[in-house]
């Protein structure tokens, strides 16, 4: 583990400095501080740990000891890595979650939901709770040409302008107002050496591994779906289906697309420490 004493340009500013974990083939970055119960919060593809910028203060507050990570080839993290995903990054929130001391409830946006259900199935004991966010626990029905498609705009050499393109449909409905700042940081992220060709990978993710595992997860579970969510055809029904077969939660976000915790960080701050508050006895 190391410790960088300055704050990167390329993340929100976290309470405490980045600290690397050492994993096989590189560096998983992460910040944490706060005191109480442990949760471990995790973007999605092409995103930073700074997609928590609203909702870690609040659990903080709440009495948590919040812990906000990069995925593998994103943000402060290496890009040295040899493979990307849900299996290796379940891998990394469970080393995570054994440096800093667990167990932990972690929260998934995006595909990284799929990958903290693989982390719960593995290692039961290490996982307390799930809030699962925009999740992508199985696999779109995409058809070969639309998959060839997305491979191609996803390609490294314009993957951050293509990225940058996206994600206003992606943030649907009531958008936080630094959303222009902070897509420009997500950009400038992707430009550096190395960025774009790990989020490109990134983005092949197989989603299978996770739903085939679904039902070997008893950890207490929250879905929070947006309601204008673009990524699904009907989000209640995705929202309803996960929460059926984890035994699950389902909180609704109106005006938010698939970033909840950004863009309506009041409802949701509000769902998920009523959830944590539940887990831990606090309730």
């Amino acid at each position: 583990m190391t410790t960088d004493t300055k704050f990167s340009t390329t993340t929100y500013q976290p309470a405490q400095s980045t600290i690397h974990l050492n994993r096989p083939g590189g560096r998983i970055a992460y910040d944490i501080d706060g005191e109480g119960p442990l949760v471990v919060l995790v973007p999605g593809m092409g995103d930073l740990r700074g997609a928590y910028r609203m909702l870690a203060p609040a659990l903080r507050k709440a009495g948590y000891r919040v812990a906000a990570t990069d995925l593998r080839g994103h943000g402060d993290s290496d890009t040295t890595f040899d493979s990307y995903g849900d299996l290796e990054t379940a891998g990394d929130i469970l080393a995570l979650i054994e440096e800093v001391g667990g167990p932990a409830v972690v929260v998934g946006n995006s595909m990284a939901a799929a990958a903290a259900v693989l982390a719960a199935a593995e290692r039961p004991q290490a996982i307390s709770g799930l809030v699962l966010m925009g999740p992508f626990v199985r696999n779109g029905k995409v058809n070969a040409a639309t998959r060839a498609m997305l491979r191609i705009a996803m390609a490294p050499m314009w993957a951050a302008s293509a990225w940058k393109a996206y994600l206003p449909k992606l943030y649907a409905g009531q958008r936080p107002d630094d959303f222009e700042d902070y897509r420009e940081r997500l950009v400038a992220s992707l430009r550096r050496p190395g960025y774009a060709r790990a989020f490109s990978l990134t983005t092949r993710a197989d989603h299978a591994p996770a739903q085939a595992r679904l039902a070997e997860v008893s950890a207490p579970t929250l879905v929070v779906m947006g309601e204008r969510d673009p990524d699904f055809p009907d989000p209640r029904a995705e929202a309803d289906w996960i929460a059926g077969v984890l035994g699950g939660e389902v909180v609704m976000v109106p005006e938010a697309g698939h970033y909840p915790q950004s863009q309506r960080a009041d409802i949701t701050a509000e769902a998920v420490i009523g959830f944590l508050n539940g887990v831990s006895g606090r309730g």
